[in-house]
Formats: structure tokens, sequence, C-alpha cells
């Protein structure tokens, strides 16, 4: 059951998922229920997706408790198309359902399939600790992941989430894009205020008094190569991304958050995401995960109304990533 003063993720997300389906034609979408077996929502896979997909499939990330929009004017003037997010219990919103938190790998080892789960489903399963902190767990009889993949998951992983969350195969949906596609790159690029909200628990800010957040991140072209599709979906956060975090605290700590948010605290900052990723082989444990943040953090205090910014946005390194 969910505790009483948090709303149902899943009650929330499901009518999304089911729009996103009703609609998977003109949202250029590949929906397909398998025998016996989950349905599979192929975003941008095999499937051509669109940006519309995208933005609404980041929504259901969000567990139904944000609001995610594509505006026309941004931060970073040579690319004004921006993903703007907007959740008003971020930290439910954010970690407790859009985190990609939950590591799903075939564990028959014969297809190889690796995925980290986002979405609404993560909260019935809460098989990640993090959901202690928050001191929350949902029910539902049917439910929803996101993964960013390039195909859906196979037999032993279906089972493996439907076990978790209690769940019949059957009433799983399993929605994939790669990072590559239209509504992969759009809902990654989605996840700007997240990232923030990360980035808190990780200086170990009290995510209780974070009462409310924006971020905005412009919108990165695709490309075909995953590589340079991933590097631009990170850049587009860590050098375009801007957030602002509404906190019931003092001075003090709201200072100090505004600090400790950026990108810039990372010592790997000021180079394309790509150029990084190179440079440690494509080991992504060895960057710096300080990085991993948007690229200017304003925090306001709800107590005094003071507000303090850190980090500056890098619209030069954007533009060579983008371009």
């Amino acid at each position: 059951m969910s505790t009483p003063h948090y709303p149902s993720i899943n009650a929330l997300a499901a009518p999304l998922v089911e729009r996103l389906v009703a609609d998977a034609g003109w949202l250029r979408l590949d929906v397909r229920q398998e025998a016996g077996g989950a349905r599979m929502v192929d975003a941008g896979a095999q499937a051509r997706g669109s940006i519309e997909a995208g933005r609404r499939i980041a929504e259901i990330c969000l567990g139904g408790l944000g609001t995610v929009s594509i505006s026309p004017t941004g931060p970073i003037a040579a690319w004004p198309n921006s993903v703007v997010v907007h959740a008003a219990d971020p930290v439910l919103a954010c970690l407790g359902s859009q985190y990609a938190g939950w590591s799903l790998a075939d564990e028959t080892g014969e297809s190889g399939f690796f995925a980290l789960g986002s979405g609404p489903g993560r909260a019935v399963a809460v098989v990640e600790d993090l959901y202690k902190e928050l001191g929350y767990k949902d029910s539902a009889q049917s439910t929803a992941l996101v993964l960013e993949a390039a195909s859906g998951p196979p037999a032993s992983v279906v089972a493996k989430v439907a076990e978790a969350a209690g769940v019949a195969p059957e009433n799983l949906t399993f929605i994939f894009a790669p990072t590559q596609s239209l509504a992969g790159a759009t809902q990654v690029v989605a996840r700007v205020l997240e990232v923030a909200l990360h980035k808190a628990h990780t200086v170990g800010f009290d995510l209780h008094a974070i009462v409310d957040g924006i971020g905005s991140a412009p919108l990165s072209p695709q490309h075909p190569d995953f590589i340079k599709a991933m590097g631009r979906t990170n850049d587009a956060i860590i050098y375009g991304g801007r957030v602002q975090l509404f906190v019931d605290a003092d001075d003090a700590d709201a200072k100090q958050l505004a600090e400790q948010l950026p990108s810039t605290t990372s010592s790997d900052h000021g180079a394309p995401f790509a150029d990084i990723f190179a440079k440690v082989n494509g080991d992504f444990y060895k960057i710096d995960g300080a990085l991993f943040s948007p690229a200017e953090a304003i925090v306001t205090s709800v107590r005094t109304g003071a507000t303090f910014r850190g980090g500056r946005l890098e619209p030069t390194l954007v533009e060579a990533s983008f371009a």
C-alpha cells in the first residue's frame, strides 16, 4: 500500500500508458502483446517513434507526477527548442519513479540483454535501497517500466520483473527506445531535473526538504551512432541544463546546495561527453560521478525567499556536441 501522504504513482501513470498505446499509430510506435507474456511498446528501435512519444514517455517515467513540454525558447540561443520538466513532488516523481535504478539483465545469459529500468514499476517491486529512504512502496495489479534499450526484454527478465512486482506477466508493459531514436533522446534529456535530485541525494541534502522543482535542457538532435547520441543527450544536461529547486531550508544550506549541484564541480567538466567517454576507454564507471548534473543550479529557500546560484551554461560545448 502507498503511504498515506503519498499518491499511487502507478494509478497516476496507468492512464498515460493507455493513452500512449491508444495513439500508437500516429506516434509511430509498434505495440504487441506477447503470447502469455508482457505488452511491448517499441518507441524507437524498429519503430520510427517521435519526439511527442518521448515527451509522453518522460511523463510516464515521472509516475504521472510531473509535466514535460517542448518549449521554443531556451537558455542556449543556437538550440532554443528545450525540454522543460516540472514536478510538484520532485523527490517522488524523479527518484521514486523516473530514476533508472533497477538493473535488469538476462540471468540465463543467452541474449546478453541488459538495461536499467525506469518508471512506476520500480515503486511496486522496491528492490532498491533508495525506497527505504523515501519511505515509499506502491501497489498495483498492472504496471509499466521504461527501458533505454534497442529491444524489449527477454522472457527471463519479464519473469524477474513479474515476480518482484507481484504482477502477472500479461499485466506488465515495457516501453523501450534506444538513445539514438527521437523518443529515446527526448526522454533522456527530460531527466535534467532527475539528475539534480540524484546529485542532491549524493551530497547528503535532506530530500524531504525539497518541495518543488523545474528544469530545462536543449532538445538534442538525434544521431544514429550510439556514442554520439549518448554524448549529445548527456551534453544537453551537463552543459545546457538549468534547474531550479525550492527547498524548505535556511539560507546557508540552500546556498551550499546551489554550489554543490552543478556539473562544474566535476574534475571531468569541460569536454564533450563523447570525448570523455573515449578517454576512459568506454568504462562509464571511470567518469567522475559529479559530472552527471545540470550545468546551472538555482536554489530558492521557501523559508526566507533568498535565491542562490551555482554553475554556468556552456553554449560553446553544446554547439560542439550538437553541430
